[in-house]
């Protein structure tokens, strides 16, 4: 992104309306709210399962709640050169800003087509899931419609999207804006639920897998060889509720997928994986204990665990080193810092 692309993103972002976070008052520069009872070091609720984990896990850390106030809170994407996060506000149909340097959350966008999941394309430009559509927000604040239909029938209701280093986007749709007035309309759904691969160059998203019941949270590894998928279909016997994995064939196309991780009596939601291939999932509706961010190794295996006092939905890496890991729990956006950083994709 060059300066001047810079200050007209800049000029959309600083445009937003400031919010008070609900029974809160103003934000400290630290970011934890005021009023917050201090946690001693080191902070419990980051739990070492395996050895593995030792290492990323902040001694003199702890979980911090940034904000309060939102229905469900979704999609967290950092912009470190504007030093801002932005996530979503499904029911409230707005996506919210919180930024580092005062603590400060602002209106971004409402409304925001009830929109979900959030990513950076290669270009730096924010890339949004939207009920029936993906669209990606340009440098100087107007809104393109990159897919809404395939085959002839409109999307569902795309919900979380990766970039690829060739351009293209990564997506899923299991069509949860059309089950609800309360994340977004009722509508019947065209398509069957999918992970789809938009092509930069013909501007076509094609199907790349049916497999995954209700395909949601998304990710690739650090060498861009394998595609995570979450499921949140409920389970059932014979089909754990879980994490997939999928070899990247080429670029473009999905070999055959296999369970990488089983979630247990919970699920997963929102993916990330970190520069060493850890898979850090979110974790939710399983009550205390469960609820939070689960760490999973390359092999499979949990190794840590964040606990949360709500249902996690998403999570990404962000800061100013890259180590800050931001979460979005239901009604909060909580952090805390980690010896991680999101894998870089080139």
């Amino acid at each position: 992104m060059d300066r001047r692309q810079l200050v007209t993103m800049g000029a959309a972002l600083a445009s937003a309306v400031w919010v008070r976070p609900a029974a809160a008052g103003a934000q400290t520069p630290a970011g934890t709210m005021p009023g917050q009872a201090p946690v001693r070091y080191p902070d419990p609720s980051v739990r070492v399962l395996d050895p593995r984990f030792q290492r990323y896990k902040v001694g003199a850390a702890v979980v911090e709640r940034l904000y309060t106030g939102t229905r469900w809170a979704e999609g967290p994407v950092w912009f470190g050169d504007l030093r801002c996060l932005l996530w979503s506000d499904i029911p409230n149909d707005r996506i919210l800003r919180w930024t580092e340097e005062t603590g400060e959350v602002s209106v971004f966008r409402a409304p925001s087509n009830n929109c979900n999941g959030h990513t950076r394309d290669q270009q730096g430009r924010l890339v949004t899931c939207e009920r029936r559509r993906v669209t990606r927000t340009e440098t100087d604040g107007t809104i393109t419609v990159l897919a809404d239909e395939v085959e002839g029938a409109p999307l569902n209701s795309p919900n979380d999207v990766v970039a690829h280093p060739d351009g293209s986007l990564w997506f899923t749709d299991p069509g949860y804006g059309l089950l609800s007035m309360y994340e977004g309309v009722r509508e019947e759904a065209k398509l069957p639920t999918r992970v789809y691969r938009w092509d930069p160059v013909t501007r076509k998203a094609t199907s790349m897998t049916e497999a995954v019941r209700r395909p949601n949270g998304l990710c690739f590894s650090p060498d861009v060889s394998r595609l995570y998928v979450a499921d949140t279909e409920n389970p059932a016997p014979g089909r754990p509720r879980g994490i997939h994995v999928f070899d990247v064939v080429g670029g473009t196309r999905l070999g055959p997928g296999r369970l990488f991780h089983d979630m247990g009596k919970g699920g997963a939601d929102g993916i990330r994986c970190d520069a060493d291939g850890n898979i850090w999932a979110s974790a939710g509706w399983a009550g205390a204990g469960y609820d939070g961010v689960r760490i999973i190794a390359p092999d499979g295996t949990q190794i840590g665990q964040i606990d949360l006092p709500e249902v996690c939905s998403n999570l990404c890496f962000g800061g100013a080193k890259g180590n800050r890991l931001f979460m979005t729990a239901s009604q909060s956006l909580y952090s805390v810092y980690v010896e991680a950083t999101s894998a870089r994709y080139k």
